[in-house]
Parts: C-alpha cells; sequence; structure tokens
C-alpha cells in the first residue's frame, strides 16, 4: 500500500467528495464513466498524497485485477446465454417456471432459483448465468423488468456476502473461528427472510417507479428467439447446473480429499469458475446446439456476435476496480480500521459498522468482510460478553453488502444489464443493497436472543 499524507479524517472526506464528484459527472453532465471514473481516480489519489505515477499503476492494477477474474466469466456467460436464449432453452425453464408458481408468483421462483444457485458460485457467475431467464419471463409476462430482476439479484447478493463458501466468508468463519455448518444454518435463517424484503417485495414496489428504455441491447441478446421446438427441460437445466455441480464438488473435495491428491487437485480444476463455465459452453453447443438443428457456422456466429456487448460492460466493470484499488492504497480503509479501533461498541454493531464503512468507501464487499474480520475479531475474543462467532460473521457480511454505488464494479454490472442510468441503478439496485443489508443485521441481532 502507498503511504498516504494527512490523518484518517481527511482521507475519508477525500473518499466522499471523489463518490459524489463520480456521480456528478456521470449523472448531471453526461460524461463517460470510464473518463469518469479515471479522473476523479487521479484527483483522489493525489488529493491523499500519492505520487502520480502511483496514482496510475494503481488504477491500472484494479483494472487488471478485475477483469482478470471477470472478464472471461462474463464472455462465456454470454455465450451459454446465447445459446439458450437461441434454442428456446430460456423459453423452456421460463414456461415451466410459470406454469408451476404461476404469473403472479415468477418472482418468488426466481428467488428461490437465485438462492440455491448462488449458493456455490460467486454473484457475477450466478447473475451471467441467470439473467437470459430475467429477459425471457419478463418478456413473456409483460411483467417490468426490474420487478423480476431484483429478487435474483437479491437472492444471489446474500448467499454472496454471508453464506460459506464463498471465499470472504470463509475467511472471515476462520478469522472469528466460528463453526462452518451452523454458520451455513444461521445464514440460511437470516437469508431467506432478507432476500424476501429486497427482492419479492421491494422488487415490484421500485419497478413501479421506474421506466426503462422500451430497447435493451443485452435482452436483444439473450432474450427468447422465438423457435417453435424447444428443448427438454432436463438437458436444459442439466446445462445450466453443470458449473454449479462442478463448483460444489470442488468445495466438498477441498474440505474431504487429502490435499494434493490426484482427485483433489482434478476437482480444484474442475470447480475454477472459468473451467467450470468453459464445460458448460462446450455441453451448450451439444445440447443447445447441435441436438436443436444448428450447424458449426450458426453455433460459431452465435458465440461471436454475442459479444459484441460485452465490451462496454467490461470496460466499466474494470474501471470501477480501478476506482476501488485507488481507495484501497491510498489508505482509506486502513483509516476506518484505525477509527473502528477506538469505538466501545459490541462486537455484533462494531462488526457491521466496520464492514459498512468500509464497502461504502472502496466498493468491495470481500474488502469489508476480511478487514472488518481483522479489526473486530481480536476484540470479540476479549469481549466481556460472549458473541457467538457465526453470528459475528453474519454481522460482517450483513454489512459488506450496503449502499452499493459506483465505486462497486457490481453497480456497473447491473447498470448495463439493465440498461438504466446512474440515478435509475442507484434507486434500484443500491437501495436494494441496502434494505438487504440492514434486514440481514437486524434479523442476525434477533438471532443472538434466542441461540
Amino acid at each position: 500500500m502507498v503511504a498516504a499524507s494527512g490523518d484518517g479524517s481527511e482521507l475519508l472526506l477525500f473518499a466522499f467528495i471523489a463518490i459524489v464528484a463520480l456521480v456528478v459527472l456521470i449523472s448531471r453532465y453526461r460524461l463517460n464513466p470510464l473518463i469518469a471514473i479515471l479522473l476523479v481516480s487521479l484527483g483522489m489519489g493525489m488529493a491523499a498524497g500519492m505520487p502520480p505515477l502511483a496514482v496510475v499503476k494503481s488504477f491500472l492494477d484494479g483494472v487488471g485485477d478485475v477483469l482478470r477474474s471477470v472478464a472471461v466469466v462474463v464472455a462465456f456467460g454470454m455465450m451459454l446465454g446465447k445459446l439458450l436464449a437461441e434454442s428456446g432453452g430460456a423459453e423452456r425453464i421460463a414456461r415451466t417456471l410459470i406454469g408451476a408458481f404461476g404469473e403472479r408468483n415468477v418472482p418468488w421462483a426466481l428467488m428461490v432459483v437465485g438462492f440455491i444457485v448462488g449458493i456455490p458460485v460467486f454473484f457475477q457467475v450466478g447473475f451471467v448465468l441467470l439473467i437470459p431467464l430475467v429477459f425471457t419471463i419478463a418478456r413473456r409476462t409483460g411483467t417490468p423488468l426490474l420487478a423480476v430482476g431484483i429478487p435474483l439479484v437479491a437472492s444471489l447478493s446474500i448467499v454472496h456476502g454471508i453464506v460459506p463458501p464463498h471465499p470472504a466468508a470463509m475467511l472471515t468463519v476462520v478469522a472469528f473461528k466460528a463453526d462452518v455448518g451452523k454458520t451455513i444454518l444461521y445464514a440460511i435463517i437470516v437469508g431467506v427472510p432478507a432476500a424476501i424484503l429486497a427482492g419479492p417485495l421491494f422488487g415490484p414496489f421500485i419497478a413501479r417507479r421506474i421506466v426503462l428504455p422500451p430497447d435493451n441491447p443485452m435482452a436483444a441478446q439473450l432474450g427468447e428467439a422465438g423457435r417453435q421446438e424447444l428443448p427438454a427441460f432436463f438437458p436444459v437445466v442439466a446445462t445450466i447446473l453443470l458449473p454449479v455441480v462442478l463448483m460444489v464438488l470442488s468445495s466438498w473435495g477441498e474440505i474431504n480429499l487429502a490435499k494434493g491428491s490426484v482427485w483433489a487437485d482434478g476437482l480444484a480444476i474442475l470447480g475454477q469458475p472459468v473451467v467450470a463455465l468453459l464445460l458448460a459452453v462446450l455441453l451448450a453447443m451439444w445440447t443447445l446446439g447441435a441436438r436443436q438443428g444448428f450447424n458449426r457456422e450458426q453455433i460459431l456466429g452465435f458465440t461471436n456476435e454475442c459479444l459484441a456487448p460485452t465490451s462496454l460492460i467490461l470496460v466499466v466493470i474494470g474501471a470501477g476496480g480501478g476506482f476501488n484499488h485507488v481507495l484501497l492504497d491510498s489508505g482509506v480503509g486502513k483509516a476506518i480500521a484505525q477509527f473502528a479501533l477506538a469505538t466501545q461498541l459490541s462486537p455484533l454493531l462494531l462488526a457491521f459498522l466496520v464492514a459498512a464503512a468500509i464497502r461504502v468507501a472502496t466498493g468491495s464487499a470481500t474488502v469489508a468482510l476480511t478487514t472488518s474480520a481483522g479489526v473486530v475479531a481480536p476484540i470479540a475474543a476479549v469481549a466481556p460478553a460472549h458473541v457467538h462467532p457465526e453470528l459475528l460473521v453474519l454481522a460482517a457480511g450483513s454489512g459488506s453488502l450496503i449502499l452499493s454505488h459506483v465505486n462497486d464494479a457490481g453497480f456497473w454490472l447491473i447498470k448495463e444489464y439493465f440498461n438504466m442510468t446512474v440515478e435509475q441503478t442507484l434507486k434500484s439496485w443500491t437501495v436494494m443493497e441496502t434494505v438487504l443489508s440492514l434486514s440481514a443485521f437486524a434479523f442476525t441481532l434477533v438471532l443472538s436472543t434466542v441461540v
């Protein structure tokens, strides 16, 4: 980390000004997000005392870190989604869900699907896997896109934040010396009602208040293709769930198999999101491509043309990662942690507040979780009142979800896929994340009174 000048309060003030400036430049002055994010990152870093060249390097490092983990995942997700759409696979799943739950209950169905699929996979992976269903179901039922999409992303987000075996949650479990099984059980108890409030209840509410453009480039690529002969339900679901199954097996192997064994290493490789999605795309070329009558040239065309709309998404997501990296290297996260050490709060509230502050300042749920665990774990160990370590994991996880905004790569992912303005994304996604965070923490406090 680059040493920054000034005290912690100055750094927090600089971070606040940078975030406000970014919102104003994009929403008020209609500046291209990439240009605005880079300008604000340079200003923030130099105001915090970083040398100009160090700011540029930090920004580019952040771009590289994000795109390294997201770019190929998004690309494979688009390919899988395109094959799902062109084959009629998304249409088949949509009809099945509508038939099973009814049109009025489709948001609830998508929340359940997101919760199940999201347990073993990263938020970005689950999102790109399931977003074609959102576009197709919204079109078939005439339901506003946000009314269908918000329940899905709410369940994916809460699972990503508080449920092991996600890496950040697992690191927090280790830091607090919590029991993994109990943490998963408590996370489900807390996460389900929080997802209900932020998803099927909030989604239709905000959808009535935000009017999206009629044309959505992503929906055009991933929506229903109008095929008359649809694939069977089981092959479609098996294709979508293949990466999920591989990641679950990888997590199981990490716990139950001897490290360094052939089976453990093999499952670890297969469970990598890039490899798992690659295998799913290859399977989809057969189940959703060749079996549906498409030839090689058509399948190649699908996998090529679907990548065009991802270019802007990836550039903006990468820039958000660059801004996040500058905030971290300027010392904002460290300033928040030092401030928290001086407080006299209960460990549960402290875990939530530290994670929330770091999340708002840096935009990273993972950084918020890991940093808050490092700050709170020593305090909780000597606290006079015993607090279950599993609840500390949930409290920190809840805080790590709050107030996602312009310094979070996920913010730009949602904005671009749903074709929203910055203001609309703040009113929908940001508010949803905040409802999710506050309700999950409230349910954690309630749970703390009975366990």
